[in-house]
């Protein structure tokens, strides 16, 4: 038995078979460019998208034809959506999470709704990334749209429109959009009504991992499938990941080590508390229903690493490209062992959690001319992780302890990276063999259903840990003492920041 995970991100979708022990049997990737009409606006051609996430599936089942697919989950990005009308024709873009354009309407819509009242219902605080606001936006600013539109879909229930089926979306996408009550798991009428939208216009919600429904004959014929291919509902990415890393129990948190850095815990019981909603740290529904996520994310993450390759190494480039290596292990392996003794504030894009901040730029305090390039480097890659660390201190402070850390993504592959952020954590950091962590656990899901099983019983056998990096007892103890200057960092910087801008 093999199922498919597929992953609709934001700059590429991919497609992924894993046999019955959860290996990866075949994977097929597109990419899709993000377009920037206007400034703060970033957007994707949802017919593109859906066209080449039809192309990944394909291919993906025709490359494994041993054990032919039979169930496929679907993992998506947050808050994107896509307006259609009543023929299923796409009337327009999506604007996807980083899109700006209705931040001018978060203050005002709510402020009259009630912060508070809204955090209750859907754990979230007002960011102009969430669906509803962007659906205000489309609502004031193309009226002709609005109107015309009979759903709004997010990509998961479109990609499943394409494939055939009456689209459902998955608990943890409803609550991305920020008009979803994790309590009852159904559209909030009080929100809708604020919105003056009618639930009918969006996906029916249902837990992740329950059956939406069969793909038909034709379009499974037309994708290279068999007949009877089930289509469960998946989930956000950042949980699907989470599953795909084994994260299943309290205690345990998936760490991504991206373009975005990110931390996504489980735990079993919806936690809507005051220090969460001070600090923008959401609670929704994970993918395991009856348990319950957050996530804590830096957006500067490994854009530092890339900004500092494309700056400051170019020998390491040229290197690389003449020798074949990875520029990044060429740059990380330079980098001292020990702690710098710099201190960065790693928001050199929009903050992410716990600050929610995009005026406050980035700092790097204490260079002298004895600084060197590893050692700037070391300090970068050091304040990413205490702006992790801080995020981990909040969800501490409301109960939810992580003991182990699981790490995924492209940064989780080298070991003196994943040395530092145990360090800089003071925890332990498990390393997997899974590659493509959101498309596991969108198939864990559909494994699941396909079998009556849980996907409990199913991390058991397809989450193949690697190696445990355990925290340096010495360099932790330098970072602990460190932490508390960090955590004075960022109101010192915020001041001077605003200081400088009233005098200019």
């Amino acid at each position: 038995m093999s199922t498919m995970g597929v992953d609709v991100g934001t700059t590429g979708c991919k497609a992924g078979v894993f046999d019955s022990e959860g290996n990866l049997r075949a994977l097929a990737y597109r990419e899709y460019p993000l377009v920037s009409p206007e400034p703060g606006w970033a957007e994707i051609d949802s017919a593109q998208v859906c066209r080449l996430c039809l192309e990944a599936i394909r291919e993906a089942a025709g490359a494994w034809r041993e054990d032919p697919v039979r169930a496929l989950g679907i993992s998506c990005q947050g808050e994107a959506f896509t307006p259609i009308d009543g023929d299923g024709n796409i009337l327009g873009n999506a604007m996807v999470s980083s899109d700006a354009r209705a931040a001018g309407l978060v203050g005002p819509w709510s402020d009259r709704f009630g912060r508070d009242r809204l955090y209750q219902v859907t754990g979230h605080t007002p960011h102009p990334m969430f669906t509803i606001f962007k659906l205000l936006w489309l609502k004031q600013n193309r009226p002709e749209v609005w109107k015309a539109a009979r759903r709004f879909l997010c990509f998961e229930e479109l990609v499943q429109s394409r494939l055939g089926i009456q689209p459902a979306i998955s608990w943890p996408l409803a609550g991305r959009t920020m008009m979803f009550n994790v309590r009852t798991h159904q559209w909030d009428g009080d929100i809708l009504a604020a919105v003056e939208l009618d639930s009918s216009r969006l996906a029916r919600p249902l837990p992740s991992g329950e059956v939406v429904d069969t793909i038909p004959r034709s379009v499974a014929e037309s994708l290279g499938l068999p007949e009877g291919v089930k289509v469960v509902a998946g989930g956000h990415d950042q949980p699907c990941g989470a599953l795909g890393a084994g994260v299943v129990t309290p205690g345990r948190a998936m760490y991504a080590t991206g373009t975005v850095e990110c931390i996504c815990p489980a735990f079993d019981r919806p936690i809507l508390d005051e220090a969460l909603f001070r600090n923008n740290l959401c609670t929704y529904d994970y993918t395991i229903p009856g348990t319950y996520t957050t996530v804590a994310f830096s957006l500067t993450g490994g854009n530092l690493l890339k900004w500092f390759r494309d700056q400051w190494a170019a020998v390491e480039v040229e290197h690389a490209r003449r020798s074949g290596a990875d520029p990044y292990d060429l740059l990380l392996a330079q980098m001292p062992t020990e702690p710098s003794d710099l201190l960065v504030l790693p928001y050199f894009t929009p903050s992410g959690t716990p600050n929610f901040d995009a005026e406050t730029p980035g700092a790097i305090v204490g260079l002298r001319l004895s600084s060197t390039r590893p050692q700037v480097l070391r300090a970068l890659l050091e304040g990413v992780a205490m702006e992790m660390r801080l995020n981990v201190e909040i969800l501490d402070a409301a109960g939810l302890r992580i003991d182990e850390f699981l790490a995924i993504g492209g940064g989780a592959k080298n070991p003196a990276l994943t040395q530092l952020k145990a360090d800089v954590l003071g925890r332990p950091i498990t390393t997997l063999s899974v590659t493509e962590a959101a498309c596991l656990g969108a198939a864990m899901l559909a494994a699941a259903a396909d079998q009556g099983a849980s996907p409990r019983q199913l991390v058991e056998t397809w989450v193949k840990p690697t190696s445990v990096v355990e925290p340096d007892n010495r360099r932790a103890s330098v970072y602990s003492e460190r932490f508390t200057s960090y955590k004075e960092l960022y109101p010192t910087i915020k001041e001077f920041t605003r200081k400088s801008r009233t005098t200019a």
